[in-house]
């Protein structure tokens, strides 16, 4: 329910990512690239072939915090206001990756837009930097990247170019999706759920590898008050992401129920 591929940060092909879902014995898929819908297509034909239950899906990133991303599941790939809004989203992340690269530059690195830009086929994100920095052995891995250039404090580090997050979820909404918000444990400290429901949230990404069985708990006593379903996914990029190289995460009973039904009609 949550992965990604070379189309934004991953690094492996809608393909790959699908047969590694099939291996894994994965039995609801959704490829979540930032900021693009290019590689669902390809994802889908994928998931036909391994007889996967399939979504489609995006990850958008919002300006109010580096990891206050949302998941849009089942929208409509044509509804054109809705690529309009992500190719603008894009455009703001090319610009800010820009001012990354010049500031980077500027501190006396050998980094140029060319090195990184070469890496993005279509989402360029700070992973790319990190990748380029990797790839010219100034760094020797893609975390060490983030930690030494691009994280708040280092010479690299830009704010998130995004949209906001009521603009996330009603472009979301607009377009005939569901709106969820993803590894809310990565931003406990900017939780604002009025208003995000009253935009029209709809899910929370409950179960999630880095969440403890306590805040757990907690994102399940918040589904409950705003009455918002629960989901999960394992934010797999890739086997040469450096992290999680897992597929997959187990929803239980009744969560993954009613995930079903709200994402599927079962």
């Amino acid at each position: 329910m949550h992965t990604h591929s070379v189309f934004s940060d991953g690094t492996s092909s809608p393909e790959e990512v699908v047969c590694a879902a099939a291996r894994a014995g994965v039995q609801l898929f959704a490829l979540a690239d930032h900021d693009t819908t290019d590689g669902v297509p390809r994802a889908q034909a994928e998931c036909v072939r391994h007889q996967i239950d399939f979504v489609p899906a995006v990850e958008i990133s919002t300006r109010e915090h580096d990891h206050l991303h949302f998941l849009g599941y089942g929208v409509d790939l044509q509804n054109q206001r809705f690529q309009q809004f992500l190719a603008q989203n894009r455009q703001n992340r090319q610009n800010r990756i820009k001012q990354i690269i010049r500031q980077i530059a500027q501190s006396g690195v050998d980094l140029t837009e060319e090195d990184v830009f070469s890496l993005a086929p279509n989402t360029v994100s700070r992973a790319h930097v990190a990748d380029a920095l990797k790839k010219k052995k100034i760094v020797p891995s893609r975390q060490e990247g983030f930690r030494q250039f691009l994280v708040p404090g280092q010479v690299g580090y830009v704010p998130s170019a995004g949209v906001t997050v009521v603009e996330a979820i009603r472009e979301i909404k607009n377009a005939g999706g569901k709106a969820v918000m993803a590894h809310p444990g990565l931003t406990k400290d900017v939780w604002n759920f009025p208003p995000w429901v009253e935009a029209g949230l709809d899910g929370l990404e409950v179960f999630y590898p880095s969440h403890t069985y306590t805040l757990k708990q907690e994102l399940l006593k918040i589904a409950r008050k705003y009455d918002l379903f629960a989901t999960g996914g394992s934010d797999y990029h890739g086997p040469h992401a450096g992290r999680i190289t897992t597929l997959g995460i187990s929803i239980p009973p009744p969560y993954s129920d009613r995930l079903l039904r709200k994402l599927l009609d079962k």
